[in-house]
């Protein structure tokens, strides 16, 4: 079986990657060295595993495939026994996370979606090669390379338009007002798509910037935007870290450093074999401690959960929102043989009041685990205390100061979300110019399209429910008219502008400025009264 015994050995290099649900991921830990019983134990276990193999190699009912055996069988099912987050990549796993670490990738820098059976651009990215070609959203795509894309998922059609830089896609779209399908010859380039986007300032003197994930280039993309913003104009920062999964260990480590003291614990780690790993501000926040408010939801992990968690440990900022994910463990990549990967969790984070981020998953199913996640996790016999002295709990995420859960969709806002906002906004701009001046938003009188559009179409709903989801209405419109007539940084930009937890972050600046006040004072007494206390000893 020299084929198994090649896949089972682990490469020496080792390569840090975004995990897909969220992950953060540190150096490779350093293995013990087994004893003689460990090894006669384990040479046991591989022999039985490779009899096992060949008697369904030699006697399963139907030709079997030993690389699925191997690769969609045992080494996924091993991993299923051990926790939620250690995971095996094939060859095409492998090269997408990959891509997502560096937030790269050669193509033509569009994102699609199955809309009614059909591929669907939804958002060329701004200055991509699909974006200059011409290609819109709303644009139905019908073949690639003289391909049709029917039967096609959205996956099949986003790998088709994957390829070397350089090299030319034609694309044949329909578009909704033109009566002919639109052909496009699009040179691939390489895409870059930052985990930064564009701050802004959402009032005077407060700046918003949003975290997507933790990338290869967050850091710097962070601090560049602070940069350009002048960061000695800020006077209060909204962070958002909503829907962030987490990714790379030491771009969650600088992004918490840059609004620390120089040398501040932000995480530690240790594991079964893995001695205990603290990571400390390297360059520190040059004096800057200007208020801080931290947007999560159930959603942020991992990495985001350590900027959060740090944060809050040392009462740097005021944390609002849902408890987070509760995602601390720390996987190392270990590149098999094929151009396949395994995620082994070898440790476990914890903040730096000492608290441990992971929540508890020994009583559940992983589908349980990631889905129906409770909104009190925590573990009442992990208590801990920040600088300050404020009570904070571990073994469940990060616990918000002041808890802001975003309004459930109803039935309606949902059927429109689903379908009835594209689609209108797709019509609308068929028969309308999609020139509009920056700060534009939706009148009354376009509202009152997009009733008339869903009448039309026959959408269900009552006068009642127009009526009470008017502002909701509002907002997702400008959001999905701002992706054509800009593009979807600008739309997403606008969205945020009219997000009411920005606007309750934005009213929560002056308890994040008592906050830090208040512990640097409290602080301050500590050092100057331990001094004395040894004086008296």
């Amino acid at each position: 079986m020299p084929r198994l015994r090649r896949s089972l050995l682990f490469a020496p290099l080792i390569v840090a990657v975004c995990s897909i649900v969220g992950g953060s991921y540190g150096p490779r830990a350093n293995v013990a060295a087994a004893d003689t019983s460990g090894e006669l134990a384990l040479s046991k276990d591989v022999d039985s595993f490779t009899k096992a193999l060949s008697v369904v190699e030699q006697n399963f009912a139907d030709a079997s495939n030993p690389d699925k055996e191997i690769y969609k069988g045992a080494i996924p099912g091993m991993l299923r026994t051990l926790d939620p987050h250690s995971n095996f990549f094939d060859p095409k796993d492998f090269q997408l996370l990959r891509e997502e670490q560096k937030s790269r990738y050669y193509g033509v820098g569009m994102t699609v979606q199955s809309r009614d059976g059909k591929t669907v651009v939804t958002a060329p990215f701004p200055g991509a090669p699909a974006y200059k070609a011409g290609v819109r959203p709303g644009d139905v795509i019908l073949m690639v390379n003289d391909k049709s894309t029917d039967g096609m998922t959205t996956t099949d059609v986003a790998d088709l338009l994957k390829g070397p830089r350089g090299t030319p896609v034609k694309i044949v779209v329909a578009r909704e007002g033109t009566s002919e399908p639109l052909t496009f010859t699009v040179i691939r380039d390489q895409i870059e798509r930052k985990s930064v986007p564009d701050a802004f300032w959402v009032k005077p003197g407060v700046a918003y910037v949003k975290i997507l994930s933790f990338t290869e280039n967050t850091s710097t993309e962070l601090d560049n935007n602070l940069h350009r913003l002048g960061e000695g104009n800020i006077k209060g920062l909204i962070l958002d870290l909503r829907g962030n999964p987490g990714g790379l260990l030491n771009e969650g480590v600088s992004v918490a450093g840059h609004f620390l003291p120089k040398g501040s614990l932000i995480v530690s780690h240790h594991g079964r074999t893995s001695s205990e790993k603290p990571y400390y501000a390297r360059d520190g926040n040059h004096g800057r401690d200007y208020p801080m408010v931290v947007l999560v939801d159930s959603r942020s992990a991992s990495a985001a959960e350590i900027v959060s968690g740090a944060l809050q440990d040392h009462d740097r900022a005021w944390i609002l929102g849902e408890t987070t994910f509760g995602k601390g463990l720390v996987q190392t990549v270990y590149p098999l043989a094929a151009n396949t990967g395994l995620a082994l969790t070898t440790a476990h984070f914890y903040t730096p009041s000492g608290r441990l981020i992971q929540r508890d998953y020994s009583n559940q199913s992983f589908y349980d685990y990631y889905f129906r996640k409770e909104g009190n996790a925590r573990n009442p016999l992990d208590v801990k205390m920040t600088d300050s002295g404020r009570t904070v709990y571990g073994g469940g995420g990060i616990t918000p100061d002041e808890k802001y859960t975003a309004p459930k969709l109803d039935r309606f806002e949902a059927e429109l979300y689903r379908t009835g906002l594209f689609n209108f906004t797709r019509s609308y701009f068929a028969t309308h110019s999609a020139t509009v001046p920056k700060g534009w938003l939706p009148d009354e009188g376009i509202i009152t399209e997009f009733h008339e559009y869903l009448l039309k179409n026959h959408y269900e709903f009552s006068e009642a429910e127009f009526t009470q989801d008017h502002e909701w209405i509002k907002r997702y419109l400008a959001q999905s008219m701002y992706v054509y007539a800009f593009n979807v940084d600008e739309s997403d930009k606008v969205f945020e502008l009219l997000d009411p937890e920005v606007a309750k972050a934005i009213d929560a600046l002056p308890k994040a400025e008592s906050l830090l006040q208040s512990a640097k004072r409290i602080v301050a007494q500590r050092m100057t009264s331990e001094p004395q206390a040894a004086a008296h000893r």
